[in-house]
């Protein structure tokens, strides 16, 4: 049996390797992972062991055998008692229930993957126009207009990895035509960027006249942008890796609006780290580019089609139907 240190810093080792640490220490014995595998119909079993009613078994395992037992346990979660080790159902939760919660998380995650996708093009089109006219087509390599230029260095070094793993048309002519400079145009760079690059580059930019109308175009603050695309580019990478969504806590919340300059949430006593925050930032945001949109139709449609789904889990207050931002 192998014994490892934990420091009060929270970080373990190996025993041989306490001589690299400093300060208070303490034994834990490892524990090694011992569950087997189970087969559907154990499954199956396990979760009816547990109070979860199943109608129709063979329906079940189907699903089980195509999402698997362990993606499910992240919606069963929610409809048990997981103070109690065996972590009993609520009585009269059923299969269904837990398999409409996954599929209306599924169908959330398309919803938001598409507004975020308008989000970020217009984003990057706003940064490009207006920072391009006043500094050139490569002003995101001039340190005199970042904040930090190492932090700068480093992006500009993430940049050349998505540059170089691109296989668009447009970058592969630029380098057989063009020796110098290496790098593309920024509009180019850009289209091949993630979300969260540019929204890096975008914080780390002085303040000037070209980053506050970026900011004034979405009606906010640039501080409130910065932390708003910080927050998309999070979610959007949940939505990408198909991760759970519905009634997630958010690692990056986003910062409130304070002094609205279009239609926003009345009542701010809200957890911002929940996706009611998100969704309320992304219709702001929408309004400003597309006026007409119908992601709040879409939203709400899906509230209609899955009734099970609690609102509140997902941070939504009691009074968010009379909130003006939410009306259709």
């Amino acid at each position: 049996m192998k014994f490892h240190y934990k420091f009060a810093d929270n970080k373990t080792c190996h025993a041989s390797q306490r001589t690299a640490h400093q300060g208070e220490f303490f034994y834990f014995r490892a524990m090694k992972y011992n569950k087997p595998a189970l087969t559907l119909a154990q499954q199956i079993q396990k979760l009816k062991e547990r109070g979860l009613q199943i109608e129709d078994t063979s329906r079940a395992e189907k699903y089980l055998s195509f999402i698997s037992y362990y993606r499910l346990r992240a919606y069963t979660y929610p409809y048990q008692n997981n103070e109690l080790e065996d972590h009993p159902f609520h009585k009269g939760t059923t299969f269904d229930m837990i398999l409409n919660t996954y599929l209306f998380d599924r169908e959330l995650r398309l919803v938001v993957f598409d507004a975020i996708e308008r989000i970020e093009i217009a984003f990057r089109a706003q940064i490009i126009n207006h920072f391009s006219v006043s500094y050139g087509t490569h002003w995101f390599e001039k340190p005199s207009l970042f904040r930090d230029s190492r932090r700068l260095e480093k992006d500009l070094e993430q940049l050349d990895k998505e540059i170089n793993r691109s296989n668009e048309v447009f970058i592969g002519h630029y380098n057989t035509k063009y020796t110098y400079p290496s790098r593309p145009p920024v509009w180019m760079c850009f289209e091949t960027s993630t979300l969260s690059l540019v929204s890096k580059l975008y914080e780390n930019l002085q303040m000037s006249k070209e980053k506050k109308q970026v900011a004034r175009n979405f009606f906010m603050h640039p501080f409130v942008l910065e932390s708003w695309m910080h927050t998309l580019s999070v979610v959007r990478n949940i939505c990408a890796h198909h991760g759970r969504l519905w009634n997630r806590k958010i690692p990056a919340a986003p910062k409130m609006l304070k002094n609205p300059k279009h239609t926003w949430l009345k009542n701010r006593n809200i957890e911002t780290n929940k996706i009611y925050m998100v969704l309320s930032s992304i219709i702001y945001l929408l309004d400003s580019i597309i006026p007409d949109h119908h992601f709040k139709n879409k939203f709400i449609n899906l509230l209609t089609k899955y009734p099970v789904i609690s609102e509140s889990e997902m941070g939504f207050p009691e009074s968010w139907k009379q909130e003006a931002l939410w009306r259709i």
